[in-house]
């Protein structure tokens, strides 16, 4: 439901327009160095204020509630906490009548019943990735220097160029998706678990968490489709396990095999377009024209980089330490 992780357990709650947002991390070895401070430059990333993003700002500053004792973790579970300030919530009275196509308003309203948090989206809303990405920030540390883990925008409206991208969306006046990649270098051999819990699996997993991802590949991905055997096989060149290709994209039966880890995510537009569209009234029960009001991105492409970088390194921290873990039984 709301956790991910096995051993690196990660625990999101709050709403869009609540009072907070804020994450729970449990598994977290003690000595960590931690501050406030070690946050900020992957918070900083995440925030809207560039061009394509909303204009809704907030000063994100994560609030540590436990887990940590002289800037240092302490093995116990870490709380934060999201102040949420800069809120409009009548924007979305407005909307109650009017499910917004592509959003969750429809299902959610279905599935609780009328009695979920609506406003901005509610526990639905992006502004929970704020959650993912302090996760991820602790995962780093855990993962340690030797790991790198960097996500990078790769087209916008299926243009390379993103500022060409966001100008045909302008042009529209409608929203518009991209193509985000991350490669993690570094990775030991023998990470994951065949079936079920194999690295893509468990990453595709953690993907999906963030709002507006529609597709996932790794290697290849679907171009291996339209490949020959030996043109997509990589070929092993020493005991390293370095490959002359990586077609693969690091992973091989579900296992990593020391090659940089590769996947690309697919971001749907913003569903939240200036376009007028039409959807039912739940009143009137009739379909008609409405338009969203409201502070929403562009192209939500354009702040994923920084949480896709966080989910992959939460499955990859929870399976280095199931390693670990794994390594003291047998010793």
């Amino acid at each position: 439901m709301n956790s991910f992780g096995r051993l690196f357990r990660v625990n999101v709650f709050g709403e869009s327009h609540g009072a907070s947002v804020g994450v729970n991390i449990d598994g977290i070895p003690a000595g960590i160095p931690l501050t406030q401070e070690d946050f900020l430059p992957d918070l900083e990333r995440r925030k809207a204020g560039a061009k394509g993003t909303t204009p809704r700002k907030e000063e994100d500053l994560p609030f540590i509630k436990s887990g940590v004792f002289n800037d240092h973790t302490t093995g116990a579970p870490i709380t934060i906490l999201f102040e949420n300030n800069n809120t409009r919530s009548t924007d979305y009275e407005k909307l109650r009548e009017f499910p917004r196509p592509g959003h969750a308003d429809f299902v959610a309203t279905h599935k609780y019943g009328g009695f979920e948090d609506y406003r901005g989206g509610g526990h639905f809303s992006g502004r929970l990735t704020l959650n993912l990405v302090a996760a991820g920030v602790i995962a780093k540390k855990i993962l340690g220097p030797g790991i790198s883990v960097k996500a990078t925008l790769k087209e916008v409206a299926g243009l390379p160029d993103a500022e060409q991208g966001l100008e045909a969306a302008i042009a529209a006046k409608d929203s518009v998706g991209g193509i985000v990649e991350c490669v993690v270098e570094g990775l030991p051999i023998g990470l994951g678990e065949p079936f079920f819990d194999s690295v893509e699996s468990t990453i595709a997993h953690a993907v999906f968490s963030i709002p507006a991802i529609k597709g996932i590949e790794f290697g290849a991905g679907f171009a291996a489709a339209r490949m020959k055997g030996v043109e997509h096989n990589d070929a092993i060149l020493d005991a390293s396990g370095k490959t002359a290709t990586n077609h693969a994209g690091g992973v091989v039966g579900g296992i990593t095999n020391g090659n940089p880890l590769v996947f690309r995510v697919a971001v749907k537009p913003t569903s939240s377009t200036p376009k007028e569209q039409h959807t039912l009234n739940i009143k009137s029960g009739e379909v008609e024209n409405f338009s969203v009001k409201g502070r929403h991105d562009l192209c939500i492409a354009l702040r994923v980089p920084v949480v896709l970088e966080a989910v992959a390194a939460m499955a990859l921290a929870d399976f280095m330490l199931l390693e670990q873990r794994s390594a003291r039984v047998f010793r």
